[in-house]
């Protein structure tokens, strides 16, 4: 069967039918029992429900190539992770005392349905999504793809292991303190992590319902970030509901800040090593950072009052059936009794000011990159030490949801015993569309298997890309092209390169006196133009006015044509200004005039 996204899209697109999903996932209960990655898959009935609904939609289309632009997911198979509501489906959260058949299905799922993918079965989790192990379900317990003797890694333990073995394309998991990250290392696969609020959590069953995000698992980052782009979106019925993408001012060159001091196993520490010269040899500057702030952030998740977020969520079945939950899940959420509401205030102010603190951080680099998990533990490590040695996987991922951060984790190399390593990309809050162009070029660039099929990996395109902010393209030749004076108006307003670029031939540039800091003058010409060098800037909508209100007469902007034939906004000079200045369009470009200034300069002082 098709392993990626593109291979299920050629497999129908050659004319394959959506019931051959029947043949390959078609329930049966003792394979359930069988198998502790799954609590529930789909039985034959329920599938060819979702199938015939995508052939009734097919057949409103002229094509099959039309219907699948419609459904870009047109028959793809894949699990949710069974704190995420199907309709008519049980959701266990883990826990049997508390299933109960969904009445709707979960925001994401719907989202799913409609771009035309089948849900296939539901998927094991730590219970009620409190773990990092995979470990604490009366369904089983999971293990990594890789070896039986070590955890899978949880909570979303099933949905990484299922992704992991190519039973699926990818699934959905659930992330509060790191659930959809570190399975991932520990198979070998992409988990993706969202910023806070860009995907909904309606029909979610809530872990810590301010913090809690949909998280996706996939072999490729260009297939995780093809379902976060279908996925993602304001929802009214969720009040934590906040899409707001934002463009990140990256260049091709990153600050990659890197744990000063890091805290790893034995095992880890040359993959590790071997990661960070990765990033080097990728171009980019590695950035030592004092991770303390980061780690004290942490300690608030499960030492402070965010407990009682879990404590609200299953309340009511606690109090009636305390014997429903695993123990030290039960232990974990009964701590939420020891905090006051006093507390919990304290808390949110001790997090504001962590908040502040690290604000900064981003002044200093780009995007964070650290270990997934410190080491992958065997099952007696965490029997021995259940909380402790849970505690210990959160070490690089507890702090980002309470600080807002998108995040995606990547495969990132192996252990001497092949065990799977993973690396994690952090980024601020927003920016998650230029977080998965970093993580594939990291994934081309490492050139893995995929998950535990030993299929090695293949670059492929997304289907669909996740929203970036509205901007405007803004053309400049002067002072605001890169490294020049004025460059730091656009760079303050997040404003990112698209391109180097020229203008069609038809235009004179002219250095006009009496300027500072020096600016060209870009006029258009009826004869005896020329093609001048430009850099075509993508400048976020909501700040054009604030960058217009830098500019002044004689310049503004207007329309300019660049030499394929396309036209921007760009910056033009009034032509009467250009009477006294001097023309310099037989140098192409304000830069190479510079150049020439620098030239005859170092020239006078010679002869000096």
């Amino acid at each position: 069967m098709p392993l990626t996204l593109p291979d299920w899209v050629q497999l129908y697109s050659n004319g394959a039918s959506p019931r051959l999903l029947l043949d390959r996932y078609a329930g049966e209960s003792a394979r359930v029992r069988d198998d502790p990655v799954w609590i529930k898959r789909a039985s034959a009935d329920e599938l060819v429900t979702q199938i015939a609904a995508i052939e009734a939609r097919e057949s409103v289309f002229p094509s099959r190539l039309a219907a699948m632009r419609a459904m870009p997911l047109f028959g793809v198979p894949y699990a949710v992770k069974d704190n995420i509501n199907v309709r008519n489906w049980s959701t266990t959260a883990a826990c049997p005392a508390f299933a109960h058949i969904a009445e709707s299905d979960a925001h994401v799922v719907a989202r799913l349905t409609e771009a035309g993918a089948v849900c296939v079965g539901k998927t094991n989790l730590d219970q009620f999504a409190t773990g990092l192990v995979g470990t604490r379900s009366p369904y089983g317990r999971p293990s990594s793809a890789f070896n039986a003797q070590y955890i899978s890694g949880g909570s979303s333990s099933g949905s990484a292991v299922a992704v992991s073995r190519g039973e699926i394309p990818f699934a959905l998991g659930t992330d509060t303190a790191g659930s959809g990250r570190v399975p991932s290392a520990f198979n070998n696969v992409v988990g993706l992590k969202p910023t806070p609020g860009r995907v909904s959590t309606s029909g979610v069953i809530p872990a810590c319902r301010s913090l809690d995000c949909v998280s996706v698992f996939a072999l490729t980052v260009e297939d995780a970030t093809t379902v976060l782009a279908l996925i993602e979106g304001d929802d009214p019925d969720d009040i934590y509901s906040a899409f707001a993408p934002r463009n990140a001012a990256w260049s091709d060159r990153l600050r990659i800040g890197v744990p000063s001091a890091h805290q790893l196993d034995a095992a880890y520490r040359a993959p590790w090593g071997r990661a960070v010269e990765q990033a080097r040899a990728l171009g980019h500057k590695i950035v030592p950072v004092d991770f303390a702030p980061l780690h004290q952030t942490s300690e608030l998740l499960y030492g402070g009052p965010w407990v009682a977020e879990r404590h609200a969520a299953v309340q009511a079945l606690l109090e009636r059936d305390p014997n429903a939950f695993d123990p030290t899940v039960r232990q974990i959420i009964q701590g939420a009794l020891n905090f006051s509401a006093t507390d919990a205030f304290r808390g949110q102010y001790e997090l504001r000011t962590l908040q502040r603190q690290v604000a900064s951080l981003w002044r200093e680099v780009d995007v964070l990159m650290t270990p997934t998990a410190p080491g992958h533990p065997q099952f007696p490590e965490i029997d021995a030490d259940p909380i402790g040695a849970n505690t210990r996987l959160g070490t690089y991922t507890n702090f980002v949801n309470l600080l807002g951060w998108c995040a995606l984790a990547v495969p990132a190399g192996f252990t001497h015993e092949g065990l799977p390593f993973g690396a994690t990309f952090i980024a601020p809050a927003n920016v998650d569309s230029a977080l998965a162009r970093l993580g594939g070029q990291w994934q081309r660039a490492a050139g893995l298997t995929m998950g535990a099929t030993g299929v090695a990996y293949t670059a492929s395109t997304m289907l669909r890309s996740p929203a970036a902010e509205a901007t405007l393209p803004i053309a400049v030749a002067g002072p605001h092209l890169s490294g020049l004076p004025l460059n730091r108006q656009l760079l303050e307003r997040g404003a990112t390169l698209r391109e180097a670029s020229a203008t069609a031939p038809h235009y004179r540039l002219f250095a006009l006196p009496e300027m500072m800091p020096p600016k060209p003058g870009l006029v258009r010409v009826a004869r005896g133009g020329a093609s001048i060098a430009v850099e075509v800037w993508e400048l976020p909508l909501r700040h054009v006015g604030s960058f217009l209100a830098l500019i002044h007469a004689p310049l503004g902007l207007g329309s300019l044509e660049l030499a394929d034939g396309r036209c921007v906004h760009g910056f033009t000079c009034e032509s009467h200004a250009t009477e006294g200045a001097t023309d310099i369009t037989e140098f192409g470009g304000w830069l190479a005039y510079q150049q020439h200034l620098s030239e005859v300069r170092d020239h006078d002082a010679r002869r000096s």
